[in-house]
């Protein structure tokens, strides 16, 4: 009876530890499982974070390049505003040289805007001076100028009739009758005669009459060389007639009160006795300025045609300041049987006697 009453007691303990057992497996298993997980859940998360730091560094990366790329565009930009900084200073340092420049030429404009405007306001005074001379000297100022001219005239007469007797020592009374009456003269030599105003030399004076009329009405600006090339007008005829026909190639005869006129009868005047005598001529120019033997030079050679070789000690045409040294070359020309011309500026206030022996001269006398 114990046994049987035993056995249900017995199995009823092993179920109840069967389920104890069970239970401690199951709750076994709950335990595994939650481990299981929890380290699932804490994988999964550690995975997460190592993509979060690969992807951050990644960032990072680019962040620094950012950085690069950015520090390389300051640099640029600081490098071009410098150079805008350089342009800008020397576009204003250009515009103030420029500004400067300007403002010099215009001072230099200015300037030469008055020069123009003198120099037309002289050119003007020319022309009306030079129109006033080719149309003739006013009757009212030769009114004024003759008593002067007979003076000067006779002045010169006096001279020469003085020199001639000292260096030619002339003591008959006759032939100092012909010096004062300044009618004829005594030859330096036999073959360069000149006695323009007598009949004996008609031919020469028809001659030299034809030159003046074809000098006034047919003018050959582009002639042979030491041939009038400018236009010749009257009061220019009247002086080359006047020292020709009544001066007899020797003496003095009035300004036309312009440099540039006398320069154009002198010119006449060579070309006539060109034309009479050839290559025999030599000028002999005298005027103690540089200034003005330099204007001589440039008018002989505008209005003949010449050329700056033509001019020196062996050539056609001579300069002198000294009338001591011009005498001693004239003496040397006769002698070498040449015909020396002498031509006197207007501006000699005193003439040397001794010049006054030679066969021809012409002094420009200054009636201002």
């Amino acid at each position: 009876m114990n046994s049987n009453s035993s056995q249900p007691f017995d199995k009823l303990n092993s179920i109840s530890n069967n389920s104890f057992l069970q239970n401690e497996e199951l709750e076994s298993y709950d335990s595994s499982s939650y481990i299981f997980e929890e380290k699932k859940t804490h994988g999964g998360s550690n995975i997460e974070l190592s993509k979060n730091i690969f992807n951050l560094e990644k960032q990072i990366e680019n962040l620094v390049e950012q950085v690069k790329i950015l520090r390389d565009e300051k640099h640029l930009i600081t490098t071009k505003n410098n150079s805008i900084r350089a342009n800008q200073l020397a576009e204003e340092t250009l515009e103030k040289i420029v500004q400067e420049g300007l403002i010099e030429l215009k001072k230099q404009k200015q300037t030469l805007t008055t020069s123009i405007e003198k120099l037309e306001h002289r050119r003007n005074k020319i022309h009306e001076e030079m129109s006033t001379n080719f149309a003739g000297v006013s009757e009212d100022l030769a009114i004024k100028v003759q008593g002067f001219k007979k003076y000067l005239v006779g002045s010169l007469q006096d001279l020469a009739e003085t020199a001639e007797q000292l260096d030619l020592s002339i003591s008959t009374k006759e032939n100092s009758k012909k010096i004062s009456k300044n009618t004829e003269r005594p030859p330096q030599n036999d073959s360069l005669e000149i006695y323009f105003a007598t009949k004996e030399f008609r031919k020469q004076h028809l001659q030299i009459e034809k030159a003046i009329k074809n000098y006034q009405k047919e003018p050959n600006y582009y002639g042979a060389p030491w041939h009038l090339r400018r236009t010749f007008e009257t009061i220019h005829a009247e002086k080359v007639k006047e020292w020709f026909f009544l001066r007899s190639g020797k003496g003095a005869v009035n300004s036309t009160g312009n440099r540039l006129h006398d320069m154009l009868v002198a010119s006449a005047i060579i070309s006539i006795l060109g034309e009479l005598y050839g290559n025999n001529n030599r000028i002999l120019i005298l005027a103690s300025a540089p200034e003005r033997l330099g204007g001589w030079r440039r008018g002989l050679q505008d209005c003949l045609g010449i050329s700056r070789g033509d001019f020196g000690p062996d050539k056609g045409i001579t300069l002198f300041e000294s009338s001591e040294i011009l005498v001693q070359r004239a003496k040397r020309l006769i002698d070498n049987k040449f015909l020396p011309f002498i031509i006197i500026d207007e501006a000699e206030e005193q003439v040397s006697p001794f010049l006054l022996q030679f066969p021809l001269y012409i002094a420009f006398l200054n009636c201002s």
